[in-house]
């Protein structure tokens, strides 16, 4: 449950805001009496329905990450600490990174990456490409 907590509580509270416009709108004068009821039981069902299927997906591909990861793959994750044009770091156990839970950690990085954020590298080798020396 803390999982799902943590990785849907964005999506729970912008829920909580569209149902409560749906409660604003369906309770006006000028919406039929049984509109209440309906658009909050519909809207619920969708929301209830997308933040499952959200949820879903989201620990299905933390599942494949780490089966990745624990065959000694390459993996990909989003450095959210870092605005620049490299914003990606690679992350494999050739490079000392290690699984602890959900959480990829080094002794070596200041961070630690939820599985939830990376995704299955498909490049061909761990070195950074050659840098241009092209004008433009």
């Amino acid at each position: 449950m803390e999982l799902f907590i943590s990785l849907e509580i964005v999506y729970i509270v912008i829920g909580i805001f569209i149902l409560s416009i749906t409660a604003f709108v369906t309770t006006r004068d000028f919406m039929p009496p049984a509109a209440f009821k309906k658009g909050m039981i519909s809207v619920s069902m969708m929301l209830a329905t997308m933040i499952s299927l959200h949820y879903w997906m989201t620990t299905s591909r933390m599942d494949g990450v780490e089966k990745l990861f624990n065959e000694g793959e390459t993996i990909i994750c989003e450095n959210k600490m870092r605005r620049t044009i490299s914003q990606s770091v690679l992350i494999s156990k050739d490079l000392g990174w290690r699984l602890e839970g959900h959480l990829l950690k080094s002794d070596d990085y200041e961070r630690d990456f939820l599985t939830a954020r990376c995704i299955d590298w498909i490049g061909d080798n761990l070195e950074k490409p050659a840098e241009s020396n092209q004008s433009r």
